[in-house]
């Protein structure tokens, strides 16, 4: 993808023009990618990404001098040096301290973050119109040591025909790693702590149904060879790389939408900078009518209720939170010196 280029392009990217500095900077340097493959990589995918990023305040994972390079979060948008129709939209965090983050109205936001040396975008379950009640609840199938991406499949199947009890569709894509990620549309109508409340009744579901292949216990001595839904992936602050983004490994890999069909069929790195242009330029995106009926999660509230009627509360939250009302202990097991001895 990469040939030879000027020092500074000047893009034009939905009817804005995007400056595109030091094209050959190299990005992914075991594949030979640069910043201009990166740039171009995001453009080809452009209906997918803009799907996945508008209107969300979104995190962007920078590399200045390539994915081997100094790496770092950005959350705020600088207040200067940047094109005057840059969108923003106020985010809180658990701290109760404020940022404005990009907020993606079109593919233009995004070839600018791309020239800014962004590889990873991290969006929020949020859109600018309500930045306190998420609309899209992710459930992470995370494999754990002994487990991979095979396991998180099969755990994905199990997932879909809960979700069909339900009647609500999943939308699945590959992590870019070993794990799968399942994404709910649903109304924009509860707090972060409800949304990760549904989270947990969703994932202890489904480990009821299939202890032997998946958990929801957040220390990891106690999971296994097991695959762990991540609910802490639903609390406020943390994020998910989204459909499309590149992630930041040797490989160059995609996060990568699919249908269920394909989803036994695929393997992670196939999907790559250098295949999904084509790919996605064949078949289109798999999460094309992600948008179409957002769910009512009432039944997976009272899931919860009826959980912790049965003596299950909630889960720890990570490190970095506040103390959260009726969050457990955050103490790792085997170092609780309260903790029965026959736990």
């Amino acid at each position: 993808m990469a040939g030879s280029r000027s020092a500074v392009e000047e893009i034009e990217v939905s009817g804005r023009a995007v400056r595109l500095s030091s094209p050959d900077r190299v990005i992914f340097p075991q594949r030979g990618f640069t910043k201009a493959d990166v740039f171009h990589y995001y453009l080809a995918v452009g209906e997918g990404i803009t799907r996945a990023l508008r209107d969300r305040p979104t995190t962007l994972q920078r590399f200045p001098e390539g994915v081997e390079g100094e790496m770092f979060f950005q959350k705020r948008v600088p207040t200067r040096g940047v094109p005057p129709w840059i969108r923003t939209a106020e985010i809180s965090f658990p701290s109760g301290r404020k940022a404005d983050e990009l907020c993606p109205a079109d593919l233009a936001h995004v070839a600018w973050a791309a020239q800014m040396g962004t590889v990873v975008f991290h969006p929020w379950p949020v859109r600018a119109a309500d930045t306190d009640r998420p609309d899209e609840l992710r459930v992470d199938l995370d494999p754990q040591p002994g487990t991979d991406f095979t396991d998180a499949v099969t755990a994905a199947g199990e997932l879909r025909g809960l979700l069909d009890e339900l009647g609500v569709p999943g939308w699945p894509k590959t992590s870019g790693g070993r794990g799968v990620h399942v994404y709910l549309r649903i109304q924009p109508r509860w707090t972060f702590v409800e949304v990760r409340r549904a989270t947990i009744a969703l994932a202890r579901e489904l480990e009821r149904r299939r202890p032997e292949l998946v958990t929801t216990a957040w220390w990891k001595e106690e999971r296994g060879r097991r695959v762990f839904v991540d609910f802490n992936q639903t609390a406020r602050d943390r994020t998910i790389a989204c459909a499309y983004s590149l992630r930041a490994n040797a490989r160059a890999t995609v996060s990568t939408p699919v249908d269920w069909a394909e989803l036994t069929r695929v393997d992670p790195d196939d999907f790559h900078l250098g295949t999904v242009p084509t790919r996605f330029a064949e078949r289109g995106d798999p999460h094309a009518g992600i948008d179409d009926a957002p769910w009512d999660i009432t039944p997976l509230l009272e899931w919860a209720e009826r959980d912790a009627a049965d003596g299950l509360g909630d889960l720890p939250y990570p490190p970095e939170y506040p103390k959260m009302p009726g969050e457990p202990k955050r103490v790792q097991p085997s170092k609780d010196r309260d903790r029965p001895k026959d736990a």
